[in-house]
């Protein structure tokens, strides 16, 4: 066989599965109540035939899958965890992902698909908890040095290595403290910011009204008590609130949303802008973030957790908290007619 008819066999065969697959998910939809054998017989078949198919099939597929409600779980975790351009669809709307697949999705498989997860229409508290709680560190590409270099490359003398290291982590150090004193306005080291996936949270609970929910985010995203973030969410003008959003670097879009869903009268316009989007211009971000590490500083004292004392003390001052009876030769001999009379 030629190169020419194995170039034209080639797609044929991938057409076919992926007339395979689309046939197997569209046999197990058509199923109202599948018993335990098809449906195992079904997670057996689909890995090999999805791995097998094009993307695009894989795309049908998973968009076919998400309106689905009996896939099994072991198909349902295989859909979720594949990237987020195939899975989106099935981590935003299917019903048969269980709260602890979703948290499990959520920690392993990186930011985009824990947003994924929050555009869900309904998430339950204990997802919500771990979405909070979620931390994703975006790991930045190690740049390249002259150590580094220096390092890979075989060194014969290794004092010289030394000194060159040296050298080079003095120059680094001098190079960090010039930029402190011109601070470029993305860099945000050291200063509070705010994680995508709380964001995220912020975003949606705004839009649904969420007032309850939007204040435990925002006082997750504080490090603060929510006393502190509904204290901020009562000043009604939007001032105390956009501060915040601002102080940590919340996207300008998002902040503005945010204001005009909570206070509707921040959407009203101004000669053709925004109430929410001319306070949030008035702003300087620099002073935002000291205010809001003003306001955190004051939380701590006034909520500071009480310390813990051990459990024998505690019953000693409960019992040194307890009233005396004294006792007298008077209510003594009361108490002891008292037994008298009653034998």
């Amino acid at each position: 066989m030629t190169n020419e008819f194995r170039d034209l066999e080639r797609p044929r065969a991938m057409r076919k599965k992926d007339v395979v697959l689309m046939a197997t998910v569209t046999v197990f939809e058509s199923l109202p109540h599948p018993t335990r054998s098809e449906l195992r017989q079904f997670a057996e078949l689909f890995a090999p035939l999805f791995s097998a198919s094009s993307e695009e099939a894989r795309r049908e597929a998973v968009a076919a899958l998400s309106q689905c409600r009996n896939v099994p779980p072991a198909v349902a975790f295989f859909i979720a965890s594949q990237p987020i351009s195939i899975a989106a669809p099935f981590l935003t709307s299917s019903g048969c992902l269980s709260d602890e697949t979703l948290i499990t999705i959520a920690r392993t498989q990186g930011e985009a698909h824990a947003r994924a997860i929050v555009r869900r229409e309904v998430l339950s508290p204990t997802v919500i908890d771990a979405l909070v709680g979620l931390r994703h560190n975006r790991t930045a590409r190690p740049i390249e040095t002259p150590v580094a270099e220096a390092a890979a490359a075989p060194v014969e003398d290794t004092a010289a290595a030394e000194q060159l290291a040296r050298e080079e982590d003095l120059r680094q150090r001098i190079k960090a403290l010039a930029s402190h004193i011109d601070r470029p306005a993305h860099d945000r080291l050291g200063l509070r910011t705010l994680s995508p996936i709380q964001e995220a949270l912020l975003v949606r609970f705004a839009r649904d009204r969420e007032a309850g929910l939007f204040a435990t985010v925002l006082a997750d995203s504080l490090s603060a008590s929510l006393w502190l973030s509904e204290r901020i969410m009562l000043d009604i003008s939007g001032q105390q609130l956009a501060t915040t959003l601002k102080g940590i670097a919340m996207r300008e879009e998002d902040a503005i949303f945010i204001l005009q869903r909570i206070y509707d009268h921040l959407g009203s316009l101004e000669d053709g802008v925004t109430r929410a989007e001319s306070l949030w211009n008035s702003l300087d971000e620099d002073e935002c973030g000291k205010r809001i590490e003003a306001w955190r500083r004051a939380d701590s004292y006034t909520y500071a957790e009480p310390q813990r004392q051990p459990a024998a003390a505690n019953e000693t001052k409960e019992h040194e908290d307890e009233p005396r009876i004294v006792r007298t030769s008077a209510s003594l001999r009361r108490s002891t007619a008292a037994v008298h009379r009653a034998r």
